[in-house]
């Protein structure tokens, strides 16, 4: 998400790894039938193993193999609009003049310059190759949609960042032929890169948590048709485009989750319901 949007987690953004990927008897990974999202220490091998598409916090130390179900993909996060300011890494990409200010809503993530080649050079040789060591099939990219807050808060300054957002994804696709890409948002940059990637996740598609408020809330219909027309516009571009959505709604309200996936179904598109923590695979109602 943007830095001017909520997002759960973003002290881990780096470690991954889809280096030498083989080609290899998989469904195809636009079409993942069931998907979910756990960036929690631990996930429970027997819930992991109901879905063909994951994606997960590679940072945590974890076997791979008892989560796979038949067929499955596992996919390891990382954000490329931001980094934790943590990371040993950091240093290098300030003295490189990568990085720019912190998240006013994360103040622990500095910023990233996404047309900087220092930073490009860090994600191609550096932090993908790491993920494949792990065993992960490809990546779940995200923040990418600070490209354009940062474009339309200082125009002059940031002029071209989302296009160099969209040449650092082209980038990884001539890099990594064969990995697997999921990407978060990053509407502004779709209609370049629809055809580098396998998958678009809407966030926060039908149903959201109001920080205001402190409680989940539906979105309102334009916010929902909005979302929808950018990746029905994506899936002309490219249709073997995968098109999910991801709803934060209390998992003890069932029959709400199960109208959440309902809509989304109905819509075309590939549902999954959490928590806004996203610290546990949360299965689909049973109807």
């Amino acid at each position: 998400m943007t830095f001017n949007a909520f997002r759960r987690r973003d002290l881990f953004a780096m470690s991954f790894m889809v280096f030498g990927l083989s080609a290899r008897a998989l469904p195809e990974i636009g079409r993942p039938g069931t998907w979910g999202v756990d960036y929690g220490e631990t996930t429970d091998p027997a819930v992991a193993r109901g879905f063909d598409l994951l994606v997960l916090e590679p940072d945590f130390p974890r076997p791979l193999a008892p989560l796979r179900g038949p067929g499955s993909r596992l996919l390891g996060y990382i954000s490329l609009g931001e980094v934790n300011a943590a990371r040993p890494f950091v240093t290098e990409l300030d003295k490189a003049g990568a990085l720019r200010q912190p998240n006013p809503n994360w103040p622990q993530s500095r910023l990233i310059d996404l047309r900087d080649p220092a930073w490009t050079a860090l994600v191609l040789d550096r932090l993908i190759p790491a993920i494949s060591r792990k065993g992960y099939d490809g990546i779940f990219m995200d923040t990418l949609d600070n490209a354009e807050a940062l474009e339309r808060q200082d125009a002059d300054r940031n002029k071209g960042m989302v296009a160099g957002a969209a040449r650092l994804v082209q980038a990884i696709r001539k890099r990594f032929p064969a990995m697997a890409i999921m990407m978060n948002r990053g509407y502004a940059l779709l209609p370049q890169v629809a055809p580098q990637i396998d998958l678009v996740l809407a966030e926060a598609m039908a149903s959201r948590w109001n920080f205001t408020d402190g409680r989940y809330e539906m979105t309102p219909v334009e916010d929902w048709q909005w979302q929808a027309d950018h990746l029905l516009a994506a899936k002309r571009i490219n249709p073997r485009l995968g098109l999910a959505t991801l709803d934060y709604w209390d998992p003890r309200d069932r029959a709400t989750v199960a109208s959440l996936y309902a809509r989304e179904r109905a819509a075309g598109f590939q549902p999954y319901v959490s928590t806004l923590a996203l610290d546990r695979l949360i299965p689909e109602p049973l109807s």
